[in-house]
């Protein structure tokens, strides 16, 4: 099975997302909805950077130790009555699911809201084997009523109107009274509630994702708001936990700290509505929960990233801050990336996983301000590893023609010093005059990327070097 992946595509996929009006408008909710929020819950908690540092310092010790807390995982797993299945790739993954699956005449699966599960393609790959995925995170629903993917990582549906859920749920719920009211979005959420309540009571399988996955007990960690994991995991005969092998913490110690900056990051709340902690199966005297526990710890080329110039990213909790923040993401959404990670995390996970050749345009899209890396409660450096893909793009001649010429022309100008202040001397003047009535430049050769959408500011009419030496001049004459 193949995924629809345009991450080569980044920049028509931008043209694109700028031009759509629905999703300029939906975007606006992004900056309104976590920016302010987050500030909030931080100036709350004055040891929220002590966190930070702590959080980190506890990942980069696990990273460090991966192989051992994964083993020990394992050991906690199997002892609670759980089976620890071990994917390579995708591929592995989507086949070991389908294999639990068919072993219990699996027919429908619920599913919590799972990034992995979209890394992997399980929905399409699912359906094409007859057994129906239904997606349960309300997010995400809309959108597979939609046909789409997820443009946030935890508001899958941030690029959705609330007219346009009322529209689709109108076209799919026509088993409901067509006179119905949904112009609320209270109406919508009750909607869907009722039509989910028979999907959950009747699944035989439940997927979900994890938040965390904890070594000293064998517990998989899920955050919600929603409640829908839990009724994902509980009510079927058996729970698929899906999760990469960096999700690994070494204790619930660890865990606890860690969800103090999570939710504040990603939302703004103190904690999540729900945070359930699962431990194998169903134990005799348990009220509920499923037969069969299983989870499948995927690798799909996260091992290649440990001790490399990456690993940090590593670190990453799926908080969605970075992206919360950034102006790029602001301007084009989620879909334009081309794949599942979209945001400065995935301009530098999506090429840690995929490759430079596939997803080296993503790098690029950053104005480097440097708030990715500000928020990040798990002080992850994006920025610095985006100049790293920069720098591998560069040398593997995957970048245009004309940006490489012109990176080795200032090169060879900024490497002589002479000749490049010789230079300047010259252009800086005729840049100056073109400028002069506003001070602003609205049109450039070769700067066209630039000076179709902005102004450019006009230099001085000297260099800095000019100035420099004028002012040294100056302070020589007054002694």
């Amino acid at each position: 099975m193949t995924q629809i992946i345009t991450t080569s595509n980044f920049k028509s996929n931008a043209r694109t997302a700028l031009d759509d009006k629905n999703l300029q408008k939906a975007l606006t909710h992004v900056e309104r909805g976590f920016i302010g929020k987050r500030r909030s819950a931080m100036d709350a908690l004055p040891e929220f950077d002590q966190l930070r540092d702590n959080a980190r310092d506890i990942k980069n010790h696990t990273l460090e130790n991966l192989d051992l807390y994964l083993e020990a995982y394992e050991e906690k797993v199997t002892k609670s009555g759980g089976k620890v299945h071990w994917a390579a790739d995708a591929e592995e993954a989507r086949n070991q699911i389908l294999k639990i699956c068919r072993d219990v005449g699996a027919k429908t699966v619920t599913k919590g809201k799972s990034m992995i599960a979209e890394e992997i393609g399980i929905n399409d790959f699912l359906e094409e084997n007859k057994i129906e995925p239904i997606e349960t995170d309300l997010g995400e629903y809309i959108i597979q009523l939609r046909g789409e993917t997820p443009s946030h990582i935890i508001a899958p549906a941030v690029h959705v109107l609330k007219e346009q859920v009322e529209e689709d749920f109108r076209r799919v719920h026509t088993h409901l009274p067509e006179a119905r009211n949904l112009e609320e979005p209270e109406s919508l959420l009750d909607e869907a509630r009722k039509v989910l309540r028979e999907k959950f009571l009747n699944a035989d399988v439940g997927i979900t994702g994890a938040n965390f996955l904890i070594a000293e007990t064998g517990t998989s960690v899920i955050v919600t708001n929603e409640g829908n994991g839990d009724l994902t995991q509980i009510l079927p005969k058996v729970h698929i936990v899906l999760a990469s092998i960096e999700k690994i913490t070494p204790t619930l110690e660890d865990v606890s700290q860690i969800l103090r900056v999570l939710a504040r990051s990603a939302t703004g709340q103190d904690m999540s509505v729900y945070t359930t902690f699962s431990t194998g199966p169903r134990r005799e005297g348990d009220p509920d929960g499923p037969e069969e526990y299983h989870v499948i710890l995927l690798d799909n080329g996260r091992s290649n990233m440990i001790g490399s110039e990456f690993q940090d990213m590593l670190r990453c909790i799926r908080c969605g801050s970075c992206m919360n923040h950034c102006p790029v993401y602001h301007a084009v959404g989620g879909h334009a990336y081309g794949w599942v990670y979209p945001g400065p995390m995935g301009a530098v996970l999506t090429p840690s996983l995929m490759g430079i050749k596939d997803g080296g345009q993503l790098p690029n899209a950053s104005t480097f301000c440097g708030r990715c890396e500000a928020v990040c409660p798990m002080r992850i450096p994006l920025p610095k590893m985006m100049r790293s893909w920069r720098e591998r793009e560069f040398e593997k001649h995957l970048n245009p023609s004309l940006q490489r010429w012109g990176l080795k022309a200032w090169a060879y100008f900024a490497k002589r010093p002479k000749l490049y202040h010789l230079a300047m001397s010259f252009a800086i003047p005729v840049l100056s005059k073109i400028g002069w009535k506003k001070g602003r430049i609205k049109s450039l050769p070769f700067a066209g990327g630039w000076t179709k959408y902005r102004d450019l500011p006009a230099p001085e009419s000297r260099t800095f070097q000019q100035q420099w030496a004028q002012r040294e001049a100056l302070k020589q004459e007054a002694k």
